[in-house]
């Protein structure tokens, strides 16, 4: 089990960026496959079921195409317009704090900050700048991934019994720990996706609404980006508040309206931490939140990114395999004469 585990670990750690679209596939069938038990407890057939989930899927993909992806990359354009803009704003803001507090800040101290600011707006105009030289190889890249995930998908959902004898041939004969564990793993992981899923559409919703209703500028962009930092528990929501809060003073100022928005995403946070979170994923991952926080470290130092992402579910297999692990030792113990 201990050397599944760490061949597991290796292949992700070595092989991850290339795995990427199976890795999607396995997460996209498995928020589908709730359909499928669904419609096979009302007698439908394993086949139709499929069917009837993945036209569901290809559905939500065409509407996110449609409907979405012209409205956020408008927003990202205009964002990218206005960024010179909000650069220079800051620097006016900056050169008049010597004025006014000539006692803390003096002249050459805004002059570096300055400086610092340009070379660091310089480097994000070069990535922009090398993104788009290599915008034709990210254009085929995604096409590819349009094709080859939806194709994973719909065989992962139609053949679930086949893939998993397949897979149980790389496992050892006595496979009662390595069983187990993978029942653990295998309803925490899918309820947790599940829940997660309910949980970035709400809140990604909810902050639209709320930013909509404030007059916040890039409202979608910016409540897409809230929904999604939920995937990263404590992390993800203490980080965007920080964007929201800066948008909303280059659009207003030293305004009472940058105070509201401060507000009220505390407020959205809150009732999603508190509210919302414990009711989607009550007793899905009963891991301390400490034991989270370290585990986002730890799998994002690792990973970057992805470790972020899938440092909960990590989590979760860890925990699930220690808690079997500590069971078979307390099993052998009762079991040993005195």
């Amino acid at each position: 089990m201990i050397f599944l585990l760490f061949f597991m670990a290796l292949l992700i750690y070595f092989l991850g960026n290339m795995l990427i679209p199976f890795f999607a596939a396995v997460i996209i069938s498995y928020l589908l496959e709730g359909i499928v038990e669904k419609l096979e407890r009302i007698n439908m057939r394993r086949r139709g079921a499929t069917w009837v989930a993945f036209l569901l899927f290809i559905l939500i993909v065409f509407v996110v195409m449609i409907g979405l992806i012209p409205v956020l990359s408008r927003q990202i354009g205009q964002l990218l317009q206005e960024v010179p803009c909000m650069i220079r704003d800051v620097q006016h803001g900056l050169k008049n704090l010597p004025v006014k507090y000539p006692d803390f800040i003096s002249e050459s101290q805004i002059n570096d900050v300055i400086a610092l600011i340009g070379v660091e707006f310089s480097k994000f105009g070069q990535r922009i700048l090398s993104f788009s030289i290599y915008s034709v190889r990210v254009f085929i890249t995604l096409i590819v991934y349009l094709f080859l995930v939806p194709l994973m998908v719909f065989f992962l959902l139609r053949d679930k019994t086949l893939v998993l004898e397949w897979a149980s041939n790389f496992l050892p004969e006595s496979r009662g720990m390595v069983t187990e564990v993978w029942n653990e793993v295998n309803a925490q992981f899918a309820n947790y996706l599940r829940g997660k899923t309910y949980e970035i559409l709400i809140v990604w919703a909810a902050s639209y609404v709320l930013f909509l209703l404030l007059g916040l500028n890039f409202s979608m962009l910016l409540s897409l980006f809230v929904g999604l930092s939920v995937l990263i528990p404590y992390v993800g929501a203490t980080f965007m508040f920080f964007p929201v809060t800066l948008m909303a003073f280059f659009q207003w100022g030293v305004d009472l309206h940058v105070l509201y928005t401060m507000i009220f995403y505390i407020i959205l946070q809150m009732l999603d931490g508190n509210v919302l979170a414990p009711l989607l994923m009550a007793e899905v991952v009963n891991i301390h939140p400490v034991a989270i926080i370290v585990a986002i470290l730890l799998f994002g130092g690792l990973w970057g990114f992805w470790g972020l992402l899938f440092a909960i579910p990590l989590a979760t297999l860890f925990n699930a395999f220690m808690k079997a692990w500590w069971k078979k030792v307390r099993a052998q113990q009762d079991t040993e004469p005195a």
